[in-house]
């Protein structure tokens, strides 16, 4: 295993632990636990929400007798918080749970508009993290965040954070916190963990067949998760890769890919290489959309680009995940920026380097996007998570 900053290059995920009859299996997520400390595994990441998750991995490092050889992560569920109060209940329940009196790293959760860090910050979250610190309750402070790159900077920029957590991989490099975030979180000088490495393993089982092909006649001889792997290893800003490793098989695997990666390993040969990949899964999209936001700024707020990444992803991977993407980057932000607010006025296509209809698109997006049975859990997410 290799380490960047004291931890390992390889984070194990803890929210996909292998479950039976509803449940966590136990026996199996402890052997897995137990083979990735001896791998050289040094980086747990849990979350509240996570069913079962940080009792079962409380109970295992403290079987294990490993907890002050790690270093251990959970997430403060912002979105749940409405006073001062909840923040101690979330805090004493999540430590209870842990089975430990410190938290090395905490996230704020599933941060998506710069409105939720503002709201907590009314609640007198920065006083409350400084009293937690000094009690040795937590040591490093972050968050995890889903959502554009525009609003990741502002976020970035309102704490002194001391570490932070976005999904990043090469299909979403210029989507959600994006390379543009990759590069403020080095400037600043903290660790940076990446989440959803293969898009939940979309960028293994769902790639075009073409691309699959490519990749088993290639003379490295990598698979599909390696090549997403090292691609991120090769940047020297990233600090860990989270994965969420659920046989010993896998965890093996992508121990050793962790000890192979090298920084800038990768010529003009491997990135041609992920350039076709991507250039497969853009065959299936249904806008030719690039990210370059010559469209932007839209005078009534829709987030052009956002919408058409996923929009395309519904079509590259599946409909679940492009509508899962479009509610946590847009949806529910405190300012929405949906497709359904253009008026038509044209400005944007007017700058378009595509030549896409955009005004037309939006109309599709919209109503794929965003269906009818969909509505009421837009509403009832959007109080619970933007208030």
């Amino acid at each position: 295993m290799q380490y960047r900053n004291g931890y390992s290059m390889l984070g194990y995920g803890c929210m996909r632990f292998t479950s039976r009859n509803g449940n966590i299996d136990y026996e199996k997520t402890k052997s897995e636990i137990k083979r990735a400390y001896e791998l050289g595994v040094n980086y747990f990441d849990t979350a509240y929400i996570y069913p079962g998750s940080e009792e079962v991995l409380g109970r295992i490092l403290e079987e294990l007798e490993i907890r002050d050889k790690i270093i251990l992560t959970t997430k403060l569920p912002q979105y749940l918080v409405r006073n001062r109060a909840a923040l101690d209940k979330y805090l004493d329940e999540e430590l209870k749970r842990l089975r430990t009196d410190y938290l090395d790293n905490y996230l704020m959760h599933h941060m998506t508009d710069i409105a939720q860090w503002e709201k907590l910050v009314s609640l007198g979250v920065t006083d409350w993290l400084d009293e937690q610190k000094k009690a040795g309750k937590i040591r490093h402070v972050g968050f995890s965040f889903h959502g554009n790159t525009d609003m990741f900077i502002k976020i970035l920029n309102a704490y002194d954070w001391d570490l932070c957590l976005i999904q990043y991989n090469y299909l979403d490099e210029n989507s959600q916190a994006g390379r543009k975030g990759v590069e403020a979180v080095a400037e600043k000088g903290i660790p940076l963990f990446i989440m959803e490495p293969l898009r939940g393993g979309k960028l293994v089982n769902l790639l075009p067949d073409k691309a699959k092909k490519e990749i088993a006649e290639d003379k490295h001889g990598w698979s599909a998760a390696e090549w997403a792997f090292r691609w991120l290893w090769n940047q020297k800003e990233i600090t860990c890769v989270l994965s969420g490793m659920n046989s010993i098989e896998m965890l093996e695997e992508n121990c050793r890919i962790a000890s192979e990666a090298e920084i800038d390993g990768f010529g003009d040969e491997e990135f041609a290489m992920i350039d076709r990949i991507k250039g497969y899964i853009n065959e299936t999209m249904k806008v030719t959309c690039t990210g370059c936001k010559y469209c932007m700024p839209c005078p009534k707020g829709v987030d052009i680009p956002a919408v058409f990444s996923c929009y395309n992803h519904m079509y590259s991977e599946n409909k679940a995940t492009g509508r899962k993407e479009f509610f946590q980057t847009i949806a529910l932000r405190r300012e929405p920026a949906m497709p359904s607010q253009c008026v038509k006025c044209g400005k944007c296509e007017s700058h378009c380097p595509q030549v896409i209809a955009i005004r037309d698109e939006l109309v599709r997006a919209q109503k794929e996007l965003m269906p009818w049975y969909s509505r009421i859990w837009y509403r009832i997410a959007r109080r619970v998570m933007v208030g």
